[in-house]
């Protein structure tokens, strides 16, 4: 039961932790509330107390969210890999999540690296690729190592065209690929003939028309796209119908009137993205992780500055640890399934899309977002539940992304590592399910917690900074 609710009725007697009180006021026929209370995670609590000593983590934490709610995103460009992200090599392929090597890698991210060595042309085969894959033919590397992010398994390989978003207030840069669409895709580890072929005129005709039509309208303010779509049910993870419809608002004049591009080309790009309601949630990513990188580097802070899954560990990263990765296990999701897929079917939690939740927005955000319980699960109700439970670990509301059914209040952004430790809160994050054998693709998509471990750890180390 919230505070709120207990001060907003009747007088009544509260009691936290401990059930034998309850009990007691029970057997008396008393009024009587029972709030939820539990002890910080077990190991943090000389960690938690030398924080607080050093009385540097609330100043750091305003310092690092002021950086994340400063910048403003927008979309001016669509390049080749090789050419804009830093460090990218002809044998360089960037994943999602933590450092992973091929030995390591789930079903998921093997199928999408097999896929990804074919479209490369590097590999004539499944077989051949996975020959290059074990011998260390390619260079695997985090995208968020590289100014990246990647839905799903992440694979970004030299040739891919990616989105290039920018920060209006600040010089920091951001990419993403572009999305293919659900089902048989390589994000999800498919690598049929029809997912490389969908690869390839992405590359010849989509990333190029997209790339065009920006020059002819100029720079695309995502943060507005994204605060509007929120007031029409999207909640910037799993749901991007209203977002993306923006988006081809906003792109429309230059696909109309951009005579440079063959209008067959043109009208191709448009149906293809008009029938891909996920088509922006690339795009969201990439603006949170322009948001998350601002954010890093402040010594003391423990906000959040990354959650991310590679299908076999889940890790996160804090403003006041930097680079360092803090993983446990990548969970099991739990969702709703396709056809005859069931949780046997299902790879552990993957993708760099929780950057969203990290940001305010998917799991953060469901409140907005009624009709999302119909793809990934639960009820309208317990989204509205989620997302006020979030607010319990976060350090501020976005002053851009407003929930009409929460009387427009901000989405809960900026999680605080030590609140999710004192409170025994995990993240909550809404996400797409992969099948666990490389080749088949999506099977569902649901709910996940974000793990205790991972937060435990990332406490620890950051006392040990101070």
């Amino acid at each position: 039961m919230s505070i709120e609710r207990l001060i907003d009725e009747e007088p009544i007697v509260a009691t936290a932790g401990v059930e034998i009180l309850q009990q007691a006021l029970v057997d008396q026929a008393a009024s009587s509330a029972a709030a939820e209370w539990r002890p910080p995670a077990a190991g943090t609590e000389d960690a938690l107390a030398r924080l607080a000593e050093q009385g540097l983590t609330e100043s750091a934490n305003k310092t690092a969210i002021e950086r994340m709610l400063a910048v403003r995103p927008e979309l001016v460009d669509v390049a080749i890999a090789r050419d804009v992200i830093p460090g990218m090599t002809d044998t360089m392929f960037l994943h999602a999540g933590p450092p992973l090597t091929w030995e390591r890698s789930s079903g998921p991210i093997r199928g999408a690296l097999i896929g990804a060595l074919l479209y490369e042309g590097m590999a004539a085969s499944e077989e051949e690729a996975e020959e290059i894959g074990r011998w260390g033919g390619i260079t695997m590397a985090p995208c968020h190592h590289h100014q990246t992010v990647g839905p799903m398994a992440g694979i970004v390989s030299p040739s891919m065209p990616v989105a290039v978003v920018r920060d209006a207030n600040g010089d920091g840069i951001a990419y993403s690929t572009l999305n293919e669409g659900l089902g048989k895709v390589l994000r999800y580890g498919a690598y049929s003939p029809e997912v490389i072929e969908r690869l390839q005129w992405m590359d010849k005709v989509l990333g190029p028309v997209v790339a065009a039509t920006l020059k002819h309208v100029g720079p695309i303010d995502l943060q507005a796209l994204i605060a509007q779509a929120l007031q029409m049910g999207d909640d910037g993870h799993n749901r991007n119908r209203a977002a993306t419809s923006l988006l081809l608002r906003a792109l429309g004049s230059g696909l109309v009137e951009n005579e440079s591009v063959p209008l067959a080309d043109r009208a191709e790009v448009f149906r293809f993205i008009e029938g891909n309601d996920h088509f922006m949630l690339n795009l969201v990513m990439a603006a949170g992780k322009l948001a998350v990188d601002a954010a890093s580097g402040v010594a003391g802070s423990s906000l959040v500055t990354t959650m991310a899954r590679n299908g076999t560990d889940f890790g996160i990263r804090l403003s006041g640890t930097g680079e360092q990765w803090f993983t446990a296990p990548a969970p099991i999701v739990d969702g709703l399934y396709l056809g005859a897929f069931t949780k046997d079917d299902a790879n552990p939690d993957i993708g760099d899309s929780a950057i969203t939740e990290t940001v305010g927005l998917g799991g953060f955000a469901m409140a907005a977002s009624p009709a999302i319980v119909g793809f990934v699960g639960g009820t309208a109700s317990g989204a509205v539940r989620r997302t006020r439970q979030m607010y319990e670990i976060t350090l501020a509301e976005h002053p851009a992304y407003q929930i009409p059914q929460l009387e427009f209040r901000g989405t809960p952004v900026g999680i605080d590592a030590t609140m999710v430790v004192r409170t025994g809160v995990q993240p909550q994050i809404n996400t797409g399910i992969a099948h666990k054998d490389p080749g088949i693709g999506m099977v569902g998509a649901g709910l996940v917690e974000a793990p205790m471990e991972c937060f435990t750890k990332a406490v620890v180390a950051l006392a040990e900074t101070l």
